[in-house]
C-alpha cells in the first residue's frame, strides 16, 4: 500500500498564515474601535464619571437639592483661555440647570479644539444627565475670538435612593479642551490630543 505524499511545506503553511492574518486584522480592528466604543459605553452607563448624554426630559423634580460645581482646563498644547462663567449652582434634583463656559483664542492664528468631560465623584456619573453640551464637537476660534459654550443638565432624583450616592451633596463638572490632531499637525506644535495631558485649569 502506497502512503500518500505529504503536501509541500508552502501548501501546509498557507491556511495557518491566512488564519493568523485574519486574527491580527481582527485585533487591529478592535483596537481602533475600542476608544469610540468605550466612550459610547461610558455615555450610556455613566461608567468612570462620564455623564449620560442626550438623556431627554427629567422624570420629575424632588425637593432635595444638590450643588454642581464647574471646572475648566486646557491641555498644555492648547493656548486658549478657558473658564466657567459661574463657580457653582444649587438646584433641586430633577430640575434642569444651565451653565456657560467661555473660551478665548489669544493667539494670532485660528485654532481648532475639542472638549472632553467628566464628573466627580465618579460614582454619580450615571445620575448626571446632559441634555445639551459642546463636548466632542470641533470648535474653531479665529485670532482673538471669544466664544460662549452652553451646558444644560439635570441630576436624577434616583441619586438620593442609591445607598452608594445618597450621601453626595456636591458634584463637580469638568471640561478639558485639547487641540485637534489635524490642528496640531498643521501648526507643528508638539504633543497632540493622544498624548498624556498636562492640564492647566481655570475657575472664576
Amino acid at each position: 500500500m502506497t502512503t500518500p505524499a505529504a503536501p509541500p511545506p508552502g501548501r501546509r503553511n498557507g491556511p495557518m498564515a491566512l488564519m493568523l492574518v485574519s486574527v491580527i486584522g481582527g485585533m487591529l480592528g478592535l483596537s481602533f474601535a475600542a476608544v469610540p466604543l468605550y466612550r459610547l459605553f461610558c455615555q450610556i452607563t455613566g461608567y468612570g464619571g462620564t455623564p449620560v448624554i442626550n438623556a431627554g426630559a427629567s422624570p420629575g423634580v424632588s425637593d432635595q437639592r444638590i450643588t454642581v460645581r464647574f471646572n475648566a482646563g486646557v491641555h498644555s498644547a492648547m493656548p486658549w483661555k478657558f473658564t466657567p462663567d459661574q463657580r457653582q449652582v444649587t438646584l433641586r434634583l430633577g430640575e434642569e440647570g444651565m451653565a456657560f463656559y467661555t473660551a478665548i483664542n489669544p493667539t494670532g492664528r485660528p485654532i481648532t479644539g475639542v472638549a472632553t468631560y467628566n464628573v466627580t465623584p465618579d460614582k454619580v456619573g450615571r445620575y448626571f444627565h446632559k441634555t445639551a453640551c459642546f463636548c466632542f464637537d470641533e470648535q474653531t476660534l479665529t485670532p482673538g475670538q471669544e466664544m460662549s459654550f452652553p451646558l444644560s443638565f439635570w441630576v436624577d432624583p434616583a441619586i438620593a435612593d442609591d445607598p452608594n450616592t445618597r450621601d453626595v451633596k456636591t458634584i463637580t463638572m469638568s471640561y478639558t479642551f485639547f487641540r485637534t490632531l489635524d490642528d496640531v499637525s498643521t501648526a507643528n506644535v508638539g504633543p497632540h490630543v493622544g498624548a498624556a495631558p498636562a492640564i492647566r485649569t481655570g475657575v472664576p
